[in-house]
């Protein structure tokens, strides 16, 4: 990263002559991007015309704003994708056929980069989700939430460009929200898979937010998996009925549950897991933090996953991973059946970068992947 502070979160590939030797192309300046009115970048996606979106979730000066920057394939900002702006801003997905956008929320960078204080959730983080006029730029709905929808963060449609299907990871709430468009031309939304948060001795609350962090769907659409930062484990549900979710799989990469943690679990794990889980050691590493960032392989066969989530939270809930660095796993997936299964060959140590120990984030691949393809 080529200025202070500088931490990279989402990212996009569009062409690379060599992938294995990456180099320095082209930057956006800072001044150019808050000239906007807009900072606090987060995630990008190419549009049919080749310009480069990117959603924002602050001002420069680290107050609440929500937008979206575009810029050209030289990276020269050419300003911002509509002139109306949301209290929050996070993610979105757009699905063109429907002439529809949607956005989420995180919430205030000046709160959300200090860590995370729950006194705060009322009035600096987010729980709508808006809908956009994909080629009017204008805000046409706006969905609140509620409680069940605190911290929405990753949206997502179905890949399919005609289905009007999606989907958004309530990260405090821990709740899986589909959404789509009613006869009359609204869209809906209903909770269709809700979690129970653990009941904790020793942790900072009596309960413990499983916390979705990060949510994507198989290319065929057949498969939604999501991950639990705090909790410690990743879900694979069957959405070939996009209403009602069967769950497929399950796999436990860490996290607060864990048996041998200093927190003890008293109630509220899942079903199939009714008591704190085993967590394997991987090429003789204890598998520190909790499973965030996930990308799944094209053939659904292979789901990639890393553990950072943003440092400033990461130092406050996993000071060990902090301390000793990162990792990427990689889950052998059933994409027939269902099923996870961590594959005990493969561990990536960002702890042994050079000058680490280093904390990893966003997994991409060179030419599209399940979080960035859409179709028009």
């Amino acid at each position: 990263m080529l200025h202070k502070g500088d931490e990279l979160h989402h990212s996009g590939i569009d062409v690379a002559s060599d992938p294995r030797a990456p180099r320095h192309s082209k930057t956006a300046e800072p001044a150019d991007v808050t000239k906007t009115g807009l900072a606090f970048l987060h995630t990008a996606h190419c549009l049919g015309s080749g310009d480069i979106m990117i959603s924002a979730m602050g001002d420069p000066e680290g107050n609440a704003k929500g937008g979206f920057v575009i810029l050209d394939q030289d990276l020269k900002v050419k300003g911002t994708w509509s002139d109306e702006a949301t209290k929050f801003g996070y993610d979105f997905w757009y699905q063109p056929r429907h002439n529809v956008m949607f956005s989420s929320e995180w919430g205030t960078p000046s709160a959300f980069t200090k860590g995370f204080n729950p006194v705060l959730v009322p009035t600096s983080y987010g729980s709508d989700l808006h809908v956009w006029d994909w080629q009017k730029k204008k805000q046409v709905q706006t969905i609140n939430l509620g409680s069940e929808g605190l911290i929405p963060l990753e949206i997502r449609f179905l890949h399919n460009p005609d289905s009007t299907h999606g989907f958004v990871g309530a990260a405090l709430s821990s709740n899986i929200i589909h959404f789509t468009k009613d006869p009359s031309g609204q869209w809906v939304h209903k909770v269709v898979i809700k979690q129970e948060w653990p009941k904790m001795i020793g942790w900072a609350l009596p309960t413990l937010p499983p916390l979705i962090t990060d949510i994507l769907i198989s290319l065929d659409d057949k498969f939604l998996y999501f991950s639990n930062w705090l909790r410690g484990d990743i879900v694979q549900y069957d959405i070939t009925d996009p209403e009602n979710p069967k769950l497929a799989g399950r796999v436990w990469l860490g996290g607060c549950c864990r048996k041998g943690s200093p927190y003890k679990v008293v109630g509220g794990l899942p079903e199939d897991t009714p008591d704190a889980p085993d967590i394997p050691t991987v090429k003789g590493h204890e598998l520190l933090g909790g499973p965030q960032m996930i990308q799944l392989s094209r053939d659904g066969k292979r789901l990639y996953v890393s553990n950072s989530l943003f440092s400033a939270w990461d130092k406050q809930f996993y000071p060990d991973m902090v301390e000793k660095g990162s990792y990427m796993l990689q889950i052998d997936v059933d994409n027939v059946n269902g099923g996870l299964k961590l594959n005990p060959e493969f561990y990536i140590d960002f702890g042994a970068e050079p000058e680490g120990p280093v904390l990893a984030h966003e997994i991409r691949y060179p030419g599209g992947d399940c979080s960035s393809d859409i179709w028009e």
